[in-house]
């Protein structure tokens, strides 16, 4: 740098707030956060006291910059130091506190934590002990005869033939050399056609310091475009840990890690992969994320959101591809005799998938209303068609009987006992297929997976279980629903009738009066009615009157008496 530039850009962070950074720091005690959130020539002061840079520019002499970070700095000629012919050299004084970084392991440690993966090379000089051949004295080669006992012609014959040689011993002894130390290449800068899978393994076991020999089921390398850009590289290991879930729910450090512009920045953001998704590895890179900012305001940071909906996207894309590609899981009838060498190679590999993360899936769909229908189409589940092996909510509904409109389920603690359940008879030998939850988070699973594909889930060994004729019954009582009622209704009318008729009838005879004798005889003249087949608004048709002959008149005949009356 020139004199210019070592004011421009150092002489300006000294005046605008060094002090006061550092004093932030040091009252929270902590010196951890050297390489995080682009905090740069700052971070120096974490450790140092008293900062010197030594700088040449072609164009200009060589300069020192020089600050206690107490606000001030001073820069004056190098006429003291060794030309650096072209460059920049910076020294730090130490703090007594901070002495631990001048070890080797420690300063190892940081660039393959923080800057493991940025674009220039960083060396170290470094000490080591090594294994050197160097010729023995000849005090020691007499001593060593003076003691050798008598020998034979043969070996002494073997004796010359070694003296002609130069004895050498091995000594060990320290050399000093730049140590390369970010030797591992960021392989998602690269486009993914330009890495080998070998690549690919090599540097899933280098971020995820797996040292084991199996290669990763499989990887999702992208780059995302738009509002927030990254770059980003996700894996799914060979095995899970065996802490998995029991720190589920406790644990926040995530196997992805955030970097900015190839710095490290942190492998605890929770945020960017939901809980069910922590067993993959992998990196996110962006450009745009902003630096000068704390952890917890990084966190809440509107990209983290955006980013974790892509994240979210590929890594589902990435295992619904694994089950494509195995050939146990979909036919691979219409491939190519090389498409389906390929795809024996990764037989398998979904069940196997499946073993290891299978309650992850299950609790996504748990826990995640929006992505809940995606995750079902990885659920796997043995029933009594599967043969013993996985089947998918798909393959149950592509044999589902004609008319059946509901997934029958049982949960229980094994295959075994489920399938002596007397739940299944009923439907077995109607065959109908019933799926085996054996999982103990199967019960909370089905709480909320309540259906799939409009298709209801229906669990046989529940009260109320309903097949698909009894479905249509149902269909049918709705529809006769309305005549139903109507019938009733008529028929609860007439009983009433009848009721009344007898009760009034039974009171008549045993000597009691009738409170209204004119709705009796209208009910006995319904009744005969009734009993006639005749119509309530029937009307009586009269006979036009036939010509009578004339009679001669006679007398007329005396009245007759009441009694009479009442007889006719």
């Amino acid at each position: 740098m020139t004199k210019e530039d070592l004011i421009k850009n150092l002489g300006t962070i000294a005046k605008s707030g060094t002090s006061a950074f550092v004093e932030k720091m040091q009252s929270g005690g902590d010196l951890n956060l050297i390489g995080q959130f682009g905090v740069g020539f700052y971070s120096v002061y974490l450790v140092a006291d008293y900062v010197e840079v030594v700088s040449k520019h072609n164009d200009d002499k060589q300069y020192v910059w020089e600050s206690k970070a107490d606000g001030s700095f001073a820069i004056s000629e190098d006429t003291w130091n060794e030309p650096l012919g072209r460059g920049t050299e910076i020294r730090l004084h130490l703090r007594d506190e901070a002495k631990e970084y001048l070890e080797e392991d420690k300063l190892k440690d940081l660039v393959k934590k923080y800057s493991e993966f940025i674009n220039f090379p960083i060396y170290l000089w470094s000490t080591k002990e090594v294994d050197v051949e160097v010729p023995t004295d000849e005090d020691e080669t007499s001593e060593e005869e003076d003691s050798t006992p008598e020998t034979t012609e043969e070996e002494t014959e073997e004796d010359e033939e070694k003296e002609k040689k130069p004895k050498t011993k091995t000594i060990k002894e320290t050399t000093s050399e730049w140590e390369l130390l970010n030797d591992v290449k960021a392989v998602w800068l690269r486009s993914p056609k330009e890495v080998t899978d070998e690549e690919y393994s090599k540097f899933y076991h280098s971020l995820a310091k797996d040292f084991g020999d199996d290669k990763p089921m499989g990887w999702s390398h992208f780059t995302a475009e738009g509002d927030v850009e990254f770059k980003a590289l996700l894996f799914i290991p060979p095995k899970a840990p065996h802490d998995l879930y029991e720190s589920y729910y406790n644990s926040n450090k995530s196997n992805l890690k955030l970097y900015v512009r190839r710095v490290f920045i942190s492998d605890e953001f929770d945020d960017l992969l939901p809980k069910y998704l922590s067993f993959l590895k992998g990196i996110v890179d962006s450009d745009t994320l902003p630096l000068n900012v704390s952890r917890e305001m990084l966190q809440q940071h509107s990209s983290l959101k955006t980013i974790k909906k892509k994240l979210i996207r590929k890594a589902l894309d990435m295992i619904r591809k694994l089950a494509e590609e195995d050939p146990d899981e979909y036919s691979n009838k219409d491939k190519t005799d090389e498409e389906k060498s390929e795809m024996e190679e990764k037989k398998g590999q979904y069940a196997k998938f499946w073993n290891e993360f299978g309650k992850s899936i299950k609790l996504g769909i748990i826990e995640d209303a929006t992505n809940r229908n995606r995750l079902a189409k990885l659920l796997r589940f043995e029933s009594t068609k599967s043969d013993g092996k996985l089947a998918s909510l798909d393959e149950y509904i592509s044999r589902m009987k004609s008319g059946q409109k509901d997934i029958f389920y049982i949960t229980g603690s094994s295959k075994e006992q489920l399938e002596k359940s007397p739940f299944l008879e009923r439907l077995t030998k109607k065959n109908y297929e019933v799926i085996f939850f054996t999982d103990p988070v199967d019960e909370y699973l089905m709480q909320y997976l309540m259906d799939y594909e409009d298709k209801k889930f229906q669990n046989v060994s529940k009260e109320g279980l309903k097949l698909g004729k009894d479905s249509k019954l149902k269909e049918l009582k709705e529809s006769f629903k309305e005549v139903d009622c109507n019938v009733k209704q008529q028929q609860s009318e007439e009983l009433k009738h009848t009721a009344r008729l007898v009760y009034q009838t039974a009171l008549m005879e045993s000597g009691f009066n009738l409170p209204d004798p004119k709705e009796f005889a209208s009910s006995i003249y319904k009744s005969v009615q009734k009993g006639l087949d005749l119509s309530p608004d029937a009307t009586v048709e009269e006979d036009e009157a036939e010509e009578q002959p004339e009679v001669e008149e006679k007398e007329p005949e005396p009245e007759p008496s009441s009694y009479d009356k009442d007889e006719l």
